[in-house]
């Protein structure tokens, strides 16, 4: 199934300035839902519309498995949201998870993918049933699990994710994909078959698939975090709950993070400085995600490296010709790494 998708057209720029610019009062939310969608595209085609309607920006992929979005919207137009999703028979009830720092500054705009999965996997859904999942639990049983030393604790986000937040406890696999985690962490919990195993994500629906697959792989005591990180870190507050969540939670949009705890796990890839702050490289030729500290985020405008710095300092025209001989660090790896940065300091 090809890739295909309806967005809004209007330069990015301005309408991230016009977002910046508005009052309104927004609230950021994430949804899933794993189902059988027969016609993806037509359903894709009608969500655009009604969500667009509302004023809804952000990011959804639907596919023939389900729907998984990351939006937001005005919210005065919350339970018209709220309303227009449960109005679809299979969404009806679906959690919306909303964001834990939930001002609404996150998207600028609608964009609704096609894809063949709403989550990369790479596995065969044919070869095990996806439908026997791992048991969901509260954030009352989480904490319970988690204050038993021998409960084995699995982070199924990317390395640049649970760099800035984790619990204490966890297995954080060093991975830049889901895909990649998955029979990496198989591999770490080989002679557990038999533990206690707690597995958690942003919102859970990672967790759906993974908890699914080690259940086929023999593991018999899978569980996973209902709601994920978000859905915990509500709960822990509603509740009156602590919450064994420390630093950032990693989100997938403008804002990168939403803070949990005041701690600070992670550092400056350019200086090692405590810092916690994700960005892309100002360069829009390197556009590497890393962690920069104020201080290095003036010295650097922003960027990764003085290479970055001084590649934008050039006439655009000049940019142009250098641009397809000079390597960036966003050349040489996705997803930046303290140990791999190259900062390139003058003497």
């Amino acid at each position: 199934m090809a890739s295909t998708r309806h967005y809004n057209r209007i330069d990015s720029k301005v309408l991230r300035n016009k977002l910046a610019e508005s009052a309104e009062e927004r609230t950021t939310l994430s949804f899933y839902r794993y189902h059988t969608i027969p016609h993806p595209v037509a359903f894709r085609d009608q969500l655009y519309q009604d969500l667009e309607k509302l004023g809804v920006m952000g990011r959804i992929y639907v596919a023939s498995e389900g729907i998984n979005g990351q939006v937001s919207v005005a919210s005065c137009r919350l339970d018209a949201l709220r309303h227009c999703l449960w109005g679809i028979s299979w969404l009806e009830g679906c959690r919306l998870n909303v964001a834990v720092e939930a001002q609404g500054k996150s998207f600028f705009k609608l964009n609704i993918k096609v894809r063949k999965k709403i989550v990369a996997d790479g596995l065969d859904d044919a070869t095990f049933d996806v439908t026997r999942r791992g048991a969901h639990l509260s954030a009352r049983e989480v904490n319970a699990l988690l204050d038993q030393p021998a409960t084995i604790v699995v982070d199924m986000r990317n390395h640049y994710e649970s760099e800035v937040g984790h619990y204490p406890q966890a297995i954080c696999p060093d991975v830049e994909t889901f895909r990649e985690a998955l029979p990496i962490v198989e591999e770490m919990l080989k002679g557990k078959e038999s533990e206690h195993i707690v597995l958690y994500c942003t919102g859970g629906i990672r967790c759906e698939k993974a908890s699914a697959y080690y259940l086929h792989k023999g593991f018999s005591r899978v569980f996973m975090i209902d709601g994920g990180i978000i859905e915990y870190s509500r709960q822990c507050k509603e509740q009156n709950l602590p919450n064994y969540f420390i630093g950032k939670n990693f989100v997938f949009d403008e804002r990168l993070g939403e803070r949990i705890s005041a701690d600070v796990v992670s550092h400056c890839h350019q200086c090692g400085t405590a810092c916690d702050t994700h960005r892309n490289c100002a360069n829009d030729a390197c556009h590497l995600l890393f962690i920069q500290c104020p201080n290095c985020a003036d010295s650097y405008h922003a960027c990764c490296s003085s290479i970055c710095r001084d590649f934008l300092s050039l006439p655009a025209d000049e940019q142009e010709r250098s641009r397809p001989t000079t390597t960036f660090n966003g050349s040489l790896f996705g997803k930046g790494r303290s140990d791999k940065l190259q900062v390139h300091l003058e003497s």
